[in-house]
Protein backbone atom coordinates (compact mmCIF):
# COMPACT_ATOMS: atom_id res chain seq x y z
CA UNK A 1 0.00 0.00 0.00
CA UNK A 2 1.57 3.33 -0.97
CA UNK A 3 2.00 5.60 2.00
CA UNK A 4 1.72 9.32 2.30
CA UNK A 5 0.94 11.68 5.15
CA UNK A 6 -2.80 11.49 4.46
CA UNK A 7 -2.75 7.72 5.14
CA UNK A 8 -1.93 8.36 8.81
CA UNK A 9 -4.37 9.16 11.58
CA UNK A 10 -1.54 10.86 13.48
CA UNK A 11 2.18 11.35 13.02
CA UNK A 12 5.16 12.03 15.24
CA UNK A 13 8.76 12.81 14.33
CA UNK A 14 9.57 9.23 13.24
CA UNK A 15 6.33 7.24 12.96
CA UNK A 16 2.72 7.52 11.93
CA UNK A 17 -0.23 5.36 12.88
CA UNK A 18 -2.82 4.11 10.45
CA UNK A 19 -5.53 1.45 10.40
CA UNK A 20 -4.85 -2.10 9.28
CA UNK A 21 -5.76 -2.97 5.69
CA UNK A 22 -6.06 -6.36 4.02
CA UNK A 23 -3.26 -5.28 1.67
CA UNK A 24 -0.80 -5.14 4.59
CA UNK A 25 -0.91 -8.93 4.98
CA UNK A 26 2.29 -9.86 3.13
CA UNK A 27 4.49 -7.32 4.95
CA UNK A 28 2.84 -7.89 8.34
CA UNK A 29 3.18 -11.68 8.23
CA UNK A 30 6.78 -11.53 6.94
CA UNK A 31 7.71 -9.23 9.81
CA UNK A 32 5.82 -11.41 12.31
CA UNK A 33 7.76 -14.48 11.13
CA UNK A 34 11.06 -12.56 11.47
CA UNK A 35 10.07 -11.51 14.99
CA UNK A 36 8.94 -14.81 16.56
CA UNK A 37 11.98 -14.80 18.86
CA UNK A 38 10.89 -11.39 20.15
CA UNK A 39 7.18 -12.17 20.57
CA UNK A 40 6.97 -15.66 21.97
CA UNK A 41 5.88 -16.76 24.54
CA UNK A 42 4.06 -13.45 25.13
CA UNK A 43 2.33 -12.87 21.83
CA UNK A 44 1.33 -14.81 18.71
CA UNK A 45 0.53 -12.49 15.79
CA UNK A 46 -0.53 -14.13 12.52
CA UNK A 47 2.32 -15.45 10.36
CA UNK A 48 0.31 -16.70 7.35
CA UNK A 49 -2.04 -15.12 4.81
CA UNK A 50 -5.22 -16.89 5.97
CA UNK A 51 -4.58 -16.15 9.65
CA UNK A 52 -3.82 -12.51 8.81
CA UNK A 53 -7.11 -12.19 6.85
CA UNK A 54 -9.10 -13.39 9.88
CA UNK A 55 -7.10 -11.18 12.26
CA UNK A 56 -7.41 -8.08 10.07
CA UNK A 57 -11.14 -8.66 9.48
CA UNK A 58 -11.81 -8.52 13.23
CA UNK A 59 -9.81 -5.29 13.59
CA UNK A 60 -11.39 -3.67 10.53
CA UNK A 61 -15.02 -4.77 10.92
CA UNK A 62 -15.66 -5.29 14.65
CA UNK A 63 -16.70 -2.01 16.31
CA UNK A 64 -15.34 -3.23 19.66
CA UNK A 65 -11.81 -3.32 18.22
CA UNK A 66 -9.47 -0.83 16.57
CA UNK A 67 -6.15 -1.84 15.06
CA UNK A 68 -3.27 0.50 14.29
CA UNK A 69 -0.08 -0.10 12.38
CA UNK A 70 2.93 1.87 13.56
CA UNK A 71 4.77 2.83 10.37
CA UNK A 72 8.13 4.49 9.95
CA UNK A 73 8.17 7.84 8.21
CA UNK A 74 10.79 8.93 5.73
CA UNK A 75 12.28 7.91 2.45
CA UNK A 76 13.35 4.39 1.61
CA UNK A 77 12.09 1.11 0.27
CA UNK A 78 8.71 -0.01 1.58
CA UNK A 79 8.01 -3.62 2.33
CA UNK A 80 11.62 -4.77 2.25
CA UNK A 81 12.11 -7.12 5.18
CA UNK A 82 14.39 -5.52 7.75
CA UNK A 83 14.73 -2.23 5.84
CA UNK A 84 13.58 0.76 7.90
CA UNK A 85 12.03 3.85 6.39
CA UNK A 86 9.57 4.51 3.61
CA UNK A 87 6.48 3.37 5.49
CA UNK A 88 7.88 0.09 6.81
CA UNK A 89 5.63 -1.41 9.48
CA UNK A 90 7.49 -1.12 12.79
CA UNK A 91 4.78 -2.72 14.94
CA UNK A 92 1.11 -2.81 15.79
CA UNK A 93 -1.15 -1.59 18.58
CA UNK A 94 -4.71 -2.85 18.99
CA UNK A 95 -7.47 -1.57 21.21
CA UNK A 96 -9.71 -4.52 22.10
CA UNK A 97 -12.89 -4.85 24.14
CA UNK A 98 -13.92 -1.25 23.52
CA UNK A 99 -16.87 -0.43 25.77
CA UNK A 100 -18.85 2.76 25.34
CA UNK A 101 -21.45 4.34 27.62
CA UNK A 102 -20.30 5.12 31.15
CA UNK A 103 -17.15 3.00 30.82
CA UNK A 104 -15.41 4.42 27.68
CA UNK A 105 -12.55 1.97 28.01
CA UNK A 106 -10.44 -0.35 25.88
CA UNK A 107 -7.72 -2.95 26.41
CA UNK A 108 -4.44 -2.49 24.55
CA UNK A 109 -2.30 -5.15 22.97
CA UNK A 110 0.88 -4.41 21.03
CA UNK A 111 4.03 -5.76 19.49
CA UNK A 112 7.16 -4.38 17.86
CA UNK A 113 8.79 -6.07 14.89
CA UNK A 114 12.42 -7.12 15.22
CA UNK A 115 13.88 -4.50 12.85
CA UNK A 116 12.26 -1.74 14.96
CA UNK A 117 12.78 -3.11 18.47
CA UNK A 118 14.77 -0.95 20.86
CA UNK A 119 14.62 2.16 18.68
CA UNK A 120 11.85 4.01 20.55
CA UNK A 121 9.41 3.73 17.65
CA UNK A 122 6.78 1.86 19.65
CA UNK A 123 6.93 4.44 22.46
CA UNK A 124 6.21 7.14 19.92
CA UNK A 125 3.48 5.02 18.29
CA UNK A 126 1.82 4.18 21.61
CA UNK A 127 1.77 7.87 22.51
CA UNK A 128 0.01 8.60 19.21
CA UNK A 129 -2.55 5.83 19.78
CA UNK A 130 -3.26 7.02 23.34
CA UNK A 131 -3.87 10.60 22.16
CA UNK A 132 -6.05 9.33 19.28
CA UNK A 133 -8.05 7.11 21.66
CA UNK A 134 -8.65 9.95 24.13
CA UNK A 135 -9.31 12.44 21.33
CA UNK A 136 -11.16 11.28 18.21
CA UNK A 137 -12.29 7.96 19.68
CA UNK A 138 -13.62 9.61 22.85
CA UNK A 139 -12.33 6.96 25.26
CA UNK A 140 -11.57 7.77 28.90
CA UNK A 141 -9.41 4.82 29.99
CA UNK A 142 -6.96 2.40 28.37
CA UNK A 143 -5.69 -0.75 30.04
CA UNK A 144 -2.72 -3.03 29.35
CA UNK A 145 -2.60 -6.55 30.76
CA UNK A 146 0.94 -7.94 30.63
CA UNK A 147 2.62 -11.07 31.94
CA UNK A 148 5.02 -10.20 34.79
CA UNK A 149 8.05 -11.65 32.97
CA UNK A 150 7.55 -9.55 29.85
CA UNK A 151 10.04 -6.84 30.77
CA UNK A 152 9.95 -5.06 27.39
CA UNK A 153 6.17 -4.67 27.45
CA UNK A 154 6.18 -3.46 31.05
CA UNK A 155 8.93 -0.95 30.23
CA UNK A 156 6.86 0.40 27.33
CA UNK A 157 3.75 0.78 29.50
CA UNK A 158 5.73 2.54 32.24
CA UNK A 159 7.60 4.80 29.78
CA UNK A 160 4.28 5.91 28.21
CA UNK A 161 2.80 6.94 31.57
CA UNK A 162 0.63 3.94 32.42
CA UNK A 163 0.32 3.18 36.14
CA UNK A 164 0.42 -0.27 37.71
CA UNK A 165 -2.99 -0.94 39.20
CA UNK A 166 -2.87 -4.56 40.24
CA UNK A 167 -2.14 -8.21 39.66
CA UNK A 168 -4.56 -10.78 38.24
CA UNK A 169 -3.67 -14.46 38.76
CA UNK A 170 -4.72 -16.88 36.00
CA UNK A 171 -6.10 -13.95 34.00
CA UNK A 172 -5.74 -14.86 30.29
CA UNK A 173 -5.48 -18.26 28.60
CA UNK A 174 -2.37 -18.12 26.39
CA UNK A 175 0.01 -20.67 24.95
CA UNK A 176 -1.79 -23.59 26.60
CA UNK A 177 -2.19 -22.26 30.16
CA UNK A 178 -3.88 -19.60 32.27
CA UNK A 179 -1.31 -16.82 32.74
CA UNK A 180 -0.92 -14.25 35.52
CA UNK A 181 -0.97 -10.63 34.38
CA UNK A 182 -0.15 -7.21 35.76
CA UNK A 183 -2.80 -4.57 35.10
CA UNK A 184 -1.57 -1.18 33.87
CA UNK A 185 -3.84 1.74 32.97
CA UNK A 186 -3.95 5.35 31.89
CA UNK A 187 -6.86 7.80 31.83
CA UNK A 188 -7.56 10.95 29.86
CA UNK A 189 -7.04 13.01 33.04
CA UNK A 190 -3.55 11.61 33.45
CA UNK A 191 -2.66 12.83 29.94
CA UNK A 192 -4.21 16.29 30.52
CA UNK A 193 -2.33 16.74 33.80
CA UNK A 194 1.09 16.35 32.12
Amino acid sequence: MPENASDHLATGPRVGIRPFTYEDGAEFTARARESKHLHQPWLFPPVGADAYAVYARRLIEDPTKAGFLVCELGEGPKGVAGAPGGGAIAGFININNIVEGGFLCGALGYGAFAHAAGRGLMSEGLGLVVRHAFGKMGLHRLEINVQPGNAASIALARHCGFRLEGFSPDFIYMDGAWRDHERWAITAEMIRSR
